[in-house]
């Protein structure tokens, strides 16, 4: 009977510690954050916050706090973006996703919203998954009960991916929503060093860039940035749409995990404002002969005769 007794006790307790573990990783995962400010909101007039949407999911949102100041006249231009080696989730970009945000757009990510220390690791992201974030964006701006109703400038959209999102982005460069592109240390493999690709990237041919019907933008790290080969040979292959490349030697990495997303950010949101809010003072960033670029500290930039005539 004793040991019988010790025995039912000793379930009972293990029972219980296994209950309590159950009850903590519930708990746990309740309790993860669904939105978080990074670096105060960003250094833009539009303090931002990165979210969750319940009605969009596996993308992350970065979007101003206070809405209030966005209409029909003044609405949120759209980045769509892609993550570097098909993570599903922004953790390496958030700072200079976030940073964008504050200068007024609302920037839809592919993944789930990265917590505070943690990397993702997971099933990889999809190509599919930027066609479903403008998609969101358009039914958000027609829907009467959402909160960006009437606030989403859908007729201005930039797809974006860096590495694996960068082909994922030329990937679906034929939607027809799309105002420009902007491929980050990124580019498409040709046949010569296609077997050097990651497993499971998409893998559009060259053939692929004479779909794209908007600007482009290749932001690359400088001859040591592994993709500088491919997005280079895309940029020398592109005649037919206004085209730039970009390079800052940096390497792979970007300067995406810098302080609200360093030089990266500064070239991408000069981007953005031309071709999206038609900002002229931003356009001499890329235009002339001594363009601003050309100037700035460690950036060299090519572009072909298309780029120089946009307006």
């Amino acid at each position: 009977m004793k040991v019988k007794s010790f025995l039912s006790a000793a379930f009972a307790a293990t029972a219980l510690m296994a209950v309590g573990a159950v009850s903590m990783s519930f708990t746990t995962m309740d309790e993860k954050p669904t939105s978080r400010v990074v670096e105060e909101g960003g250094t833009g007039p539009y303090k931002a916050v990165m979210k969750e949407e319940p009605t969009l999911e596996a993308h992350t949102i970065f979007v101003p706090q206070d809405l209030s100041a966005f209409n029909e006249k003044k609405a949120l231009p759209v980045l769509v973006w892609g993550n570097g080696a098909c993570n599903n989730s922004p953790f390496e970009h958030y700072k200079f996703l976030n940073e964008i945000a504050s200068h007024g757009y609302i920037v839809v990510a592919t993944g789930f919203m990265p917590q505070e220390g943690e990397r993702y690791h997971g099933p990889m992201s999809t190509t599919e998954q930027q066609i479903e974030a403008m998609d969101w964006v358009e039914q958000q701006n027609a829907d009467k009960n959402s909160p960006y109703y009437g606030k989403i400038d859908v007729k201005n959209i930039c797809v974006a991916g860096m590495s694996c999102g960068g082909l994922q982005t030329l990937f679906n460069c034929a939607d027809k929503r799309i105002k420009t592109l902007m491929i980050c240390n990124s580019g498409l493999f040709n046949q010569e060093n296609a077997g050097s690709a990651v497993g499971g990237m998409p893998m559009p041919p060259k053939s692929k860039l004479k779909e794209i019907h908007s600007s482009i933008i290749y932001i690359l790290g400088g001859e040591k940035d592994i993709a500088y080969g491919n997005g280079m040979d895309d940029f020398h292959r592109i005649d037919h749409v206004p085209a730039c490349a970009t390079n800052f030697p940096v390497g792979h990495g970007g300067t995406y995990a810098q302080p609200h997303g360093g030089e990266f950010s500064v070239v991408a949101l000069a981007w953005l404002n031309w071709q999206l809010k038609g900002d002229q003072q931003a356009a001499k960033m890329f235009k002339g002969a001594d363009c601003e670029l050309s100037k700035r500290e460690g950036w060299t930039i090519e572009k072909n005769d298309k780029l120089e005539k946009l307006k």
